[in-house]
C-alpha cells in the first residue's frame, strides 16, 4: 500500500503528465477542429452524443453546463455543419432528440484517433517511475468507475 507521502508525488506526476498532455493534445485538436469549422464545445458535444443514442436538449445543458438558449445554439450550429439531427420523440411529437450523424460520429472518431497517437507518442517516451505513476492512477479511477 502507498503511503500519503507517495500518494502526494503520484498525483503532482500525474497532473503534470495531464497538464502537458492536455496541451499536446488540445494544440492538435485546435488546428484539427478549425479546418471543420467546430469550436470545442461542440467537439465535446458531439463527443457526448457520440455514446448515446440520443439527448434531449434538457440533457445537452446539462451535461455542458449551459442554458438551454446556449444548448440550442451550440446544436444549431452543428445541425447547419451537418455533424448532428434533431429528431421527435416517439412518444412525444413536441420533444425534440438531437443525435449525431454519420459525418459527426466520423469526426469525433478521427479526433480521438489523434489523441490515442498524441498520448502513445507521450507515454513511449517515460521511464518505468513514470509509467507506474500512470499505471496506479489509471487503477485507481478504474476502482471508482
Amino acid at each position: 500500500m502507498k503511503s500519503h507521502t507517495n500518494s502526494g508525488v503520484d498525483a503532482e506526476r500525474l497532473a503534470d503528465f495531464v497538464l502537458f498532455t492536455q496541451r499536446s493534445c488540445i494544440l492538435n485538436l485546435s488546428s484539427k477542429l478549425n479546418k471543420d469549422k467546430v469550436s470545442f464545445p461542440q467537439f465535446f458535444l458531439l463527443a457526448y452524443l457520440s455514446s448515446e443514442e440520443y439527448l434531449t436538449m434538457s440533457d445537452i445543458a446539462q451535461k455542458m453546463g449551459h442554458s438551454t438558449a446556449a444548448a440550442t445554439g451550440l446544436v444549431d450550429r452543428l445541425q447547419d455543419l451537418q455533424f448532428v439531427e434533431r429528431v421527435h420523440a416517439m412518444d412525444d411529437r413536441r420533444k425534440i432528440m438531437v443525435r449525431i450523424t454519420k459525418d459527426g460520429a466520423e469526426l469525433v472518431a478521427k479526433m480521438r484517433n489523434e489523441i490515442a497517437i498524441s498520448l502513445s507518442d507521450v507515454m513511449s517516451e517515460m521511464d518505468e517511475e513514470e509509467a507506474d505513476t500512470i499505471n496506479h492512477a489509471k487503477s485507481a479511477i478504474n476502482r471508482r468507475v
